[in-house]
Parts: structure tokens; C-alpha cells; sequence
């Protein structure tokens, strides 16, 4: 057993997962009593089962009770949803959008259901990132939408499939913030581990109809390291914590510039600033996530081959693994087991 829990503490450890959760393993293999070394794994994880597997390990895994952190109860057998984060910034052009895509790539590589909702009313980008540019969603009864396929399997909503593609979204704030609601509700979302809210810029009317009316479980902060993008994203926490909806952190992104070259690291937008603003608000620093042409490409794209071996994958990675986590955390706290409504918004 001893040979085996170091096997567990080297490979957890290359993956930089949260020191809690190391914990949360070892003491159960650790357990004299543990009735045929079964583990439970708080969240799904496909990584660390074929880590188990390859290493022909004498440890049987299964699945501790999968709560669901959402803060409002609902119940309707179309869109059951253990939890739904929403993804702000407070500033256009630090990537987030780019962020929620990896996020959730990172999430079905470890087994996960996930889903993106696109809550850019004005600026979605979502379907181009996914690859499914000028689709549109099917209705069997012309009321109740089905969310689009990625090919990596991400279940995805966005105003952007209800529009031409050149045309612009011209609303007053009240008419967006109703097609959004419209939006979340009558897409039959089905069972899904995490459904991601990509948020737009900005702290007004589609994030208080987000934050008010939609069941949140908690919210994600991106931004860039510069002070420019730093004020902003730190509005964006101030807001969430006014709402009452819990910050599970900040991710760093453009964090600096690796050269394929030579390997030489330059903070082109600065130095700490995601570290400094979690500090100061007394959250996590989820994650930094360097530059990389190989993030351009895929989103411009819409591919996602080569995604797991690019670069950038294990800082998505580490992110993806320390979410799952913090919402399991969240749901031992206030578990919420039920769905989410579908309505029309008349």
C-alpha cells in the first residue's frame, strides 16, 4: 500500500492538483479498514482511472455522491444541471471566451458532460471557436431548441446560431437581457455535469439578469495581468460578491510569452497581476495560461485536434481539474438535487 499511495502522491503531483485533493485520496487509501482499496473519485477524472489501469494497481474506482451546487431548486426532467458557472471578465479582449472554450475541452477530456452557454448577445464568439459557424439549433415542437454538438462533444447555445452571421444584434438592454433568459430556458440541456456561462464585458443589464435569474453556482474571473484589464475584472468580482454569488477565482490568461525557440519567458502584459488581485479579494488564483499561436489557431479554426498535445493544455488542465474540485466543495455545503426549469418567456 505504501508503494502504491507514492504512485498516487507523483502522479497528482505532476498533474498540480489542489493539495486538498491529494489529501482526499491518500486518506482513503490510507484506511486500514478500506473494503477492497475502493476510491472514491469526487468528480470524473478518466486520467487518474487510466493512470490506476496502466499501473495495474489493486484499486477499484467509483463515484462519491455527484451533488449539485446550484443555488436555486428547480425541477424539470429536461435539463438536469449539476453545476453551472458563469465565466466574467468585466473587459473585452482578455480571452475569455477563448478561456470558457479550453475550460470546457479540458473537462470532457477527463469524462465530464459540459455545456457553453454563449450569453454575448452582441459579440458572440462561440460558435466560431466550436467550429460550428452558420448552424442553427432544431426544434421538434418549434418552441424548446436542441443545443448544438461540438465534435469534441460540448452541448453549446448561442445567439450567434439565431442570426445571420454578419448581422448585428441592435437591443436596448431589457430586449437582450429577455432573449438571453429565452436563450438559457428553452434549450433542452439534458444531463450535464457543468454548463459554462460565457459572460459579455462588463457589469449591466445581461450579468444582473444572469446573476438574479439563473440558478448560478459560483462565478470565474479572467483577466489579463496589465492594471487596465485588472481594474475592470476587479468590478466584476465586487459585483458577484454584492449578488452574493461565490468566486471560485482568478485565472490568469496571456500570462506571459514562451518562445518556441528558445524558451525564453516574457511578461509582455506583466507580472502577477491575477495573483495580486485573487490575493486581494481573498480568493484562489485558479491558474495562468501563457500566450500561445496554437490557442489563435484552434479558435480561429474551430479544430480541436492537437489539443491535448499542445502546450497549453496542461495549464487548462490543472484549471479544468481545480474546478471540478471547488464545485464539489461547494456542493457538500448546499447541495441543491434537482433540475432546472425550462419555460417560455412570453
Amino acid at each position: 500500500m505504501k508503494a502504491e499511495v507514492e504512485q498516487f502522491s507523483t502522479f497528482l503531483q505532476q498533474k498540480n492538483v489542489n493539495p486538498e485533493l491529494v489529501d482526499y485520496f491518500i486518506s482513503q487509501l490510507e484506511q486500514k479498514n478500506l473494503d477492497k482499496q475502493s476510491l472514491q473519485l469526487p468528480f470524473q477524472f478518466k486520467q487518474l482511472e487510466e493512470f490506476i489501469s496502466n499501473q495495474k494497481m489493486a484499486v477499484n474506482t467509483e463515484y462519491a455522491a455527484q451533488l449539485a451546487s446550484i443555488n436555486k431548486s428547480h425541477n424539470n426532467p429536461l435539463a438536469n444541471i449539476k453545476h453551472i458557472i458563469a465565466v466574467a471578465s468585466g473587459k473585452g479582449g482578455v480571452g475569455k471566451s477563448t478561456t470558457s472554450v479550453n475550460i470546457a475541452r479540458a473537462l470532457i477530456e477527463q469524462g465530464a458532460a459540459v455545456g457553453i452557454l454563449d450569453a454575448d448577445i452582441y459579440g458572440p464568439s462561440i460558435p466560431i471557436m466550436l467550429g460550428l459557424e452558420n448552424k442553427t439549433p432544431t426544434s421538434e415542437d418549434g418552441r424548446i431548441m436542441q443545443p448544438l454538438l461540438s465534435k469534441e462533444g460540448i452541448r453549446t447555445n448561442s445567439i450567434g446560431f439565431l442570426v445571420e452571421q454578419e448581422a448585428a444584434a441592435i437591443w436596448r438592454g431589457p430586449m437582450a437581457s429577455k432573449a438571453l433568459t429565452q436563450l438559457f430556458n428553452e434549450t433542452e440541456w439534458g444531463c450535464l455535469d457543468y454548463l459554462i456561462i460565457d459572460l459579455p464585458p462588463g457589469t449591466g443589464d445581461i450579468q444582473l439578469t444572469i446573476t438574479q435569474n439563473l440558478p448560478l453556482s459560483a462565478a470565474v474571473v479572467v483577466t489579463t495581468p496589465q492594471n487596465v484589464a485588472l481594474a475592470d475584472a476587479d468590478k466584476a468580482i465586487a459585483m458577484f460578491n454584492k449578488l452574493d454569488i461565490p468566486v471560485l477565482g482568478v485565472i490568469e490568461n496571456m500570462s506571459s510569452f514562451i518562445c518556441d525557440n528558445c524558451g525564453h519567458v516574457d511578461h509582455i502584459f506583466g507580472c502577477d497581476g491575477g495573483r495580486n488581485l485573487a490575493s486581494k479579494h481573498k480568493v484562489e488564483l485558479l491558474g495562468e495560461i501563457p500566450l500561445s499561436t496554437k490557442i489563435r489557431i484552434l479558435m480561429d479554426q474551430g479544430e480541436i485536434t492537437d489539443f491535448k498535445s499542445a502546450p497549453f493544455y496542461q495549464y487548462c488542465e490543472t484549471i479544468a481539474l481545480e474546478l471540478a474540485w471547488k464545485l464539489f466543495k461547494l456542493a457538500q455545503h448546499s447541495p441543491v438535487n434537482r433540475a432546472i426549469p425550462i419555460k417560455t418567456i412570453s
